[in-house]
C-alpha cells in the first residue's frame, strides 16, 4: 500500500542553504543545469554498477542517458535520467534533510568571505538545492529501479521552508527534476542557451545527455545528443587537447578554476590500468575541515564500469587533495570496498598513483616555480603529513618541501632541504631548525643568537603541523636535522673551554636561581645558544616544544607537565641584577620574570599571567 499524501518541513540547515543559495548565488546562475546534469550521471553511474549483479534492473531499457528539455509556454526545464531512481525513504534523506551531504560545512564556508562562491555548491553535495536559484518551484518525480511502476514518488517545494510527497504511477525508472522558472529567467527557456551550458560544463559527462531536435524554433519529441558522452581518459594523448582535460577536470571536480597540471598514462602488461590525475589550483574548502575523515578520493572504473566515487584505497591520506580517475582491466567487477582493500593488484595501482603525482609536483617545482609556488602554497602542509605516512617515499617528499630561513628576508622566501644543504659549511653535519607558533616567533627566538652570531643557517619552521612532521624526519641526503632548542649544542674545544669556565664563575647565581623559582623548574645552566637575550628555555632531545604541547592541550588532550630547562646569559644585565639583588621578594620577581619571558619566547602558556603583570609593573616602578 502506498504512503499518504503529506507536507513537511525541511530541516533547519536545508532551509539555511536554501535561503543562501537564493539570495548570494544571482550571479551564478547557471550552475543549476551542471549541478542536476552531475547528479543524474552519479544515478545512472550507480545502476550501470548494480546491474552488474542485477542485470534485470536495466529491463529493456539499458541504454543510459539524460534528457535536458524544456517548455516555453509551461516556462519549464527538465533534467531527466534512466538511472537508478529513488524511493521515498531515499528522497527525505537525499532532499529533505542533511543526511550525509556536507550541508553542515557548507554552511560553516558560506558564513565567511566566500557567500556568493559557487564552487562550494558542488564541493558540499548540496547541488540540488541550486534549482531554486531560478526556479520558483521544483518538481521531483522519481521510481527506483527495483520497484514496480505503481511505486513512485512525487515531491515538490516553493523552497520556501517545506515540501510535499506523494506516491505516483511512474512507468519509467529514474528521476525527473522539473523547474518552474521565475519571471525573469527567460534566458534558460532558450534551447541554445541550454545546449551551450551542456557543452559547457558537462561535455564530458560519460553518459549522452540528450537534448530535443528543434524545428522552427520548437523543440520536437525527437532528441539528439548533445554533449561528447565519452570516457576522456581512453583516447590517446596525441587526441586529448588542453581545453579537453581541463573541461573533464571541471565536471570532474565541481571546480570553475582550472587545474594546476595533469598527468595521464596508461600502464600495460600484465596489469593493465590507466590514470587521469589533476592537481587543483586551490583546496577544496572540506581538506582540512573535516578532510581527512571524508576525503573524496578517486573515481574508480573496472574496463570503463564506474565501480565508486571514493576509492580512497588508491592514494595515501597526504595526497588526497588529488582528483581524477583510475581506469582498471584487472580487478573484479562484482568489487566492493571490502575487496577492494584486499585485493593484491590494488598496491600496483596504488604505487603508480603516487609516482605520477609525486613526479608532476617534482616537475612543476623544477620548470614551473610559479605554479610550484602556488601549489605549495595550497598543499605544502598536506604534502607534509607524508614525511610519517609514507617511510617508502619520505625523502622524495622532503625535497619538495619548503621553509623559511634565517638567510632569507621573511616569511615568504622559502628554502629547500636542498638548498640549505648546498650552502652548509665545510665540517657542518647538521641541518639545524626551529619550530614556533609563526614565522615572527620562530625568526626572533632568542634561541637563534648563538647561530647568527657564527652564521650558521636555520630553517624556520612555523607551520603547526611542522613539529609532529619533523619527528619523522630524522636525516635527509645523510645530514641529521636538529632543533636549535633541544639538547646540548656541540662545541668545538675553544667553546666547551669557554662554557665550562662561564658555568663555574655562575655557580652561586645559578644555585640563588634554583632556589627562587623551585619546582618551576627542572635545572637552571649557562647557555650556549644567547649572546643577546637573558634567558631562554632549553628541551631535552624528546620533548615536546612549548607551543605544541599548548595547542594540544587547547585542543582537549591530556598534557604532561614537564618541568622546563631555563638556561642564562650570566652576562646579561637582567641576570647580573638577580644575582646582586639583596631584597628576597625583589630577586625573586627578578628571577621569574627570566623565566616567564623563556616562556613567552618559545610558546607556552603562562600559568598565571595576572601574577606575571603585577611582576612586571613592580619591576618597572622598583
Amino acid at each position: 500500500m502506498n504512503a499518504p499524501a503529506e507536507t513537511r518541513k525541511f530541516e533547519a540547515e536545508v532551509a539555511q542553504v536554501l535561503h543562501l543559495v537564493t539570495h548570494s548565488l544571482y550571479s551564478h546562475k547557471e550552475i543549476f543545469l551542471r549541478e542536476l546534469i552531475s547528479n543524474a550521471s552519479d544515478a545512472c553511474d550507480k545502476l550501470r554498477f548494480e546491474s552488474i549483479a542485477h542485470p534485470e534492473l536495466l529491463a529493456g531499457d539499458g541504454e543510459l542517458h539524460i534528457d535536458v528539455s524544456w517548455d516555453e509556454a509551461a516556462r519549464t526545464v527538465t533534467v531527466r535520467d534512466n538511472g537508478i531512481g529513488m524511493n521515498r525513504d531515499e528522497v527525505v534523506a537525499n532532499i529533505g534533510t542533511i543526511a550525509s551531504s556536507g550541508t553542515r560545512r557548507f554552511l560553516e564556508a558560506m558564513s565567511g568571505e566566500q557567500k556568493a562562491d559557487a564552487r562550494l555548491i558542488g564541493q558540499f553535495g548540496v547541488g540540488f538545492y541550486s534549482a531554486f536559484v531560478v526556479a520558483d518551484k521544483v518538481t521531483v518525480v522519481t521510481r527506483r529501479a527495483d520497484l514496480p511502476e505503481g511505486e513512485g514518488v512525487k515531491w515538490e517545494s516553493d523552497g520556501k521552508g517545506e515540501y510535499s510527497l506523494e506516491p505516483v504511477d511512474a512507468p519509467q525508472r529514474g528521476t525527473s527534476v522539473t523547474l518552474h522558472l521565475k519571471a525573469d529567467e527567460d534566458e534558460f527557456l532558450k534551447g541554445w542557451q541550454l545546449k551551450s551550458l551542456i557543452r559547457k560544463y558537462s561535455d564530458h559527462v560519460a553518459f549522452p545527455i540528450r537534448t530535443p531536435v528543434e524545428k522552427d524554433g520548437q523543440p520536437t519529441d525527437e532528441f539528439e545528443s548533445t554533449n561528447a558522452a565519452s570516457a576522456l581518459w581512453t583516447k590517446p594523448k596525441s587526441e586529448i587537447s588542453d581545453e579537453d582535460y581541463i573541461g573533464f577536470y571541471k565536471s570532474l571536480g565541481h571546480d570553475f578554476n582550472d587545474p594546476l597540471a595533469w598527468t595521464h598514462n596508461r600502464v600495460e602488461g600484465s596489469q593493465s590500468f590507466t590514470t587521469l590525475l589533476y592537481l587543483p589550483a586551490q583546496p577544496p574548502f572540506d581538506l582540512m575541515m573535516g578532510g581527512r575523515d571524508e576525503r573524496k578520493g578517486l573515481k574508480l572504473y573496472i574496463k570503463r564500469v564506474f565501480i565508486m566515487d571514493a576509492a580512497e584505497e588508491l592514494l595515501p591520506n597526504y595526497l588526497r587533495f588529488v582528483r581524477g580517475v583510475v581506469d582498471a582491466d584487472d580487478l573484479p567487477l562484482n568489487v566492493s570496498r571490502e575487496i577492494l582493500q584486499q585485493n593484491r593488484n590494488l598496491d600496483r595501482i596504488k604505487s603508480a598513483c603516487v609516482k605520477r603525482v609525486l613526479d608532476l609536483i617534482e616537475k612543476l617545482a623544477r620548470d614551473e616555480p610559479e605554479k610550484f609556488a602556488t601549489f605549495y602554497k595550497a598543499f605544502g602542509n598536506t604534502l607534509k603529513e607524508g614525511v610519517a605516512e609514507d617511510g617508502a617515499n619520505r625523502e622524495r617528499i622532503a625535497k619538495l618541501l619548503r621553509f623559511a630561513s634565517t638567510r632569507g628576508d621573511g616569511a615568504e622566501q622559502t628554502v629547500s632541504l636542498d638548498d640549505y644543504v648546498g650552502r652548509m659549511a665545510v665540517g657542518q653535519d647538521t641541518i639545524w631548525y626551529i619550530t614556533a607558533d609563526g614565522y615572527a616567533a620562530a625568526a626572533g627566538s632568542p634561541q637563534l643568537e648563538a647561530f647568527k652570531a657564527k652564521g650558521i643557517e636555520v630553517l624556520l619552521m612555523s607551520d603547526r603541523i611542522d613539529e609532529w612532521m619533523v619527528g619523522s624526519l630524522s636525516e635527509y641526503a645523510g645530514k641529521k636535522l636538529r632543533n636549535v632548542a633541544k639538547g646540548e649544542l656541540p662545541l668545538d674545544e675553544a667553546d666547551k673551554q669557554k662554557q665550562e669556565e662561564a658555568t663555574k664563575a655562575a655557580e652561586p647565581l645559578l644555585a640563588k636561581l634554583k632556589e627562587l623559582l623551585g619546582d618551576r623548574v627542572g635545572d637552571v645552566k649557562v647557555s650556549a645558544r644567547l649572546t643577546d637575550s637573558p634567558s631562554c628555555l632549553a628541551l631535552s632531545d624528546y620533548e615536546m616544544a612549548p607551543h605544541l604541547a599548548r595547542l594540544l592541550r587547547e585542543a582537549g588532550h591530556d598534557m604532561p607537565e614537564a618541568k622546563p630547562t631555563l638556561e642564562v646569559n650570566p652576562a646579561h644585565a637582567l641576570v647580573q641584577r638577580v644575582s646582586s639583588e639583596a631584597d628576597a621578594g625583589k630577586a625573586k620577581d627578578l628571577a621569574l620574570l627570566l623565566l616567564e619571558q623563556a616562556e613567552i619566547a618559545a610558546g607556552a602558556q603562562l600559568p598565571d599571567p595576572a601574577a606575571f603583570v603585577q611582576r612586571m609593573n613592580r619591576v618597572l616602578l622598583g
